[in-house]
């Protein structure tokens, strides 16, 4: 049911949101050179890596120029990309990855390698057995995580010694207790909290 679900939607989401895709890449081009579109390789189901897809909110090479994070007013988001990521309309691409199956629509959000490989093996291992989601509880959750990083001395250590372990006990609790109707909620939560 939960696969039947993600195609639905995600399909249906695609074809609703297709205008809107569109004035958001013409905007991205119009805010600077580079792609529309921003891919990064992050760890899915089973630990098979894929490229996650989002609209692109950072200058060219940002990765080559920081961290794998961002840290609250990062200069390296463009002006466009303030909008989108505040929004949350720059996650609208990785409907994609819901419909070709790479990832559901809630689920643990899936880390990039580097950091997948911090967390516990035991942990690590619960987080992969299941699909990774666009949202979930942690992402509701940590929606802040910029600001609350842009206030350590040590924004990487932060990231794997507090915010890591707090997102992983979102994540064990999603896989200990997920439901197709637990998913409905989180899914509401998570508008929710954008529109506020």
């Amino acid at each position: 049911m939960k696969r039947i679900f993600d195609i639905f939607s995600s399909g249906i989401g695609l074809i609703i949101l297709s205008p809107i895709f569109i004035l958001i890449a013409t905007w991205i081009k119009f805010d600077g050179s580079g792609p529309v579109f921003f891919k990064q390789v992050r760890v899915g189901l089973n630990g098979k890596n894929f490229n996650i897809l989002k609209f692109r909110t950072m200058i060219v090479d940002a990765e080559a120029k920081g961290l794998s994070v961002t840290v609250g007013a990062d200069p390296r988001i463009t002006a466009s990309g303030r909008f989108l990521r505040s929004s949350k309309l720059d996650e609208l691409p990785q409907l994609l990855n819901v419909f070709l199956g790479q990832m559901s629509v809630v689920g643990p959000r899936p880390e990039v390698p580097e950091y997948m490989n911090e967390y516990p093996v035991d942990i690590r291992a619960k987080i992969l057995s299941v699909t990774p989601g666009i949202t979930d509880k942690a992402s509701i959750e940590y929606t802040n995580e910029a600001e609350i990083l842009a206030k350590a001395m040590d924004p990487r250590s932060a990231y794997i010694n507090e915010v890591m372990p707090e997102k992983a006990k979102f994540y064990v609790e999603y896989v200990d207790n997920q439901s197709f109707w637990g998913d409905i909620i989180i899914i509401f939560q998570t508008i929710y909290k954008i529109i506020k």
